[in-house]
């Protein structure tokens, strides 16, 4: 599974994933001042139960480290992953 970047030059941000054309799961933020708050996590019934929110977070995760960014969990699913488990430590604000 491949996730594309999407970046606008006002600081917003997604990973995203699309099959037959259409969007079926992404992960979005908006950066500033070196944080990066990820504000929604959103798959598709056709790909639930398959651990793709986890990827998109793991692929965000890995975008923040690269860019030297900490993260600012808003979404649901983020804040809960982040409770969850420590390998976010190192990027958690």
């Amino acid at each position: 599974m491949e996730f594309k970047l999407n970046k606008s030059s006002n600081g917003h941000g997604a990973f995203e994933y699309e099959l037959d054309g259409q969007r079926v799961a992404e992960i979005t933020w908006a950066e500033h001042n070196g944080i990066m708050s990820i504000d929604h996590t959103y798959v598709s019934n056709v790909l639930r139960g398959q651990g793709v929110a986890k990827k998109l977070l793991d692929e965000a995760a890995n975008y923040a480290r690269k860019e030297q960014l900490k993260v600012n969990a808003v979404c649901s699913y983020v804040v809960s992953a982040f409770e969850k488990s420590n390998e976010y430590d190192d990027i958690k604000v």
